[in-house]
């Protein structure tokens, strides 16, 4: 990469994550499409390795705040997902998931605008988070099928327990991808790239996650999918010339 590259990953990597540790995810839906203009290759290791050292980060930071009998369903979720993504991985052109992947984050803002009520009961925590470990394996994008889930909880609630689950799950899908020849040596460097937005983020989050959980959090998780959803499906559109 060069220089101008390189900071403009590090730029992309601190609103990432100064977002994720804000609402609780952001690293991948904002994150992954404005790095993939950069570099391909950033999607979905490195985002998926340097998300996991935030979260762990995150995870300690709220603990107090953890559901963990909801994190319980979604990571038995999450790895009944990660299990077929990784054979999706070498069936369907990154393209396509883009766009298949946008598509269903617009569709759960819909619904969530609709005033549909999705309780984290222990079947829709299965499903959410099988979909977060297809999604997030296969493009780094595992954040919106929890945060449907989450969307009327307090935002150290939010933050807390989809941190606890994406600490696991993202190592989940880094053994999948390592198994299926997607992670080595250059994806492993390009993470480490992405580690300077993973310390200012932690930091800049605090005061930003403060003023969020006053009773603006639903309203930056709907937000912050939906253009992060028109973003990839845009990228789709304007790649095929349609």
């Amino acid at each position: 990469m060069s220089p101008l590259d390189t900071v403009l990953v590090v730029l992309c990597s601190v609103a990432g994550f100064t977002l994720q540790g804000a609402v609780g995810f952001g690293m991948g839906i904002l994150g992954s499409p404005l790095l993939l203009l950069i570099d391909s290759r950033f999607v979905p290791g490195p985002i998926l390795a340097s998300t996991m050292v935030f979260t762990g980060l995150l995870t300690l930071r709220e603990r107090h705040a953890v559901d963990l009998n909801g994190v319980r369903w979604l990571i038995a979720g999450r790895f009944a997902g990660t299990i077929p993504a990784a054979a999706v991985l070498a069936v369907l052109p990154a393209e396509q998931l883009s766009l298949v992947f946008g598509a269903m984050v617009l569709l759960a803002v819909a619904i969530s605008v609709s005033g549909l009520q999705v309780e984290p009961r222990p079947a829709a925590l299965l499903a959410g988070g099988a979909l977060s470990g297809l999604m997030g394996t296969i493009a780094a994008v595992g954040g919106p099928p929890l945060a449907l889930l989450y969307q009327h909880a307090p935002g150290a609630r939010v933050r807390g327990t989809l941190s606890s689950v994406f600490l696991v799950g993202t190592v989940m899908s880094l053994t999948a991808l390592v198994l299926v020849g997607r992670f080595g040596p250059d994806e492993l460097s390009l993470s480490l790239t992405l580690l300077p937005g993973v310390v200012v983020g932690f930091f800049l989050s605090r005061r930003i996650a403060s003023r969020l959980d006053q009773g603006y959090t639903r309203r930056a998780v709907l937000s912050v999918a939906a253009v992060a959803g028109l973003i990839v499906v845009g990228r789709y559109f304007a790649a095929s010339g349609l």
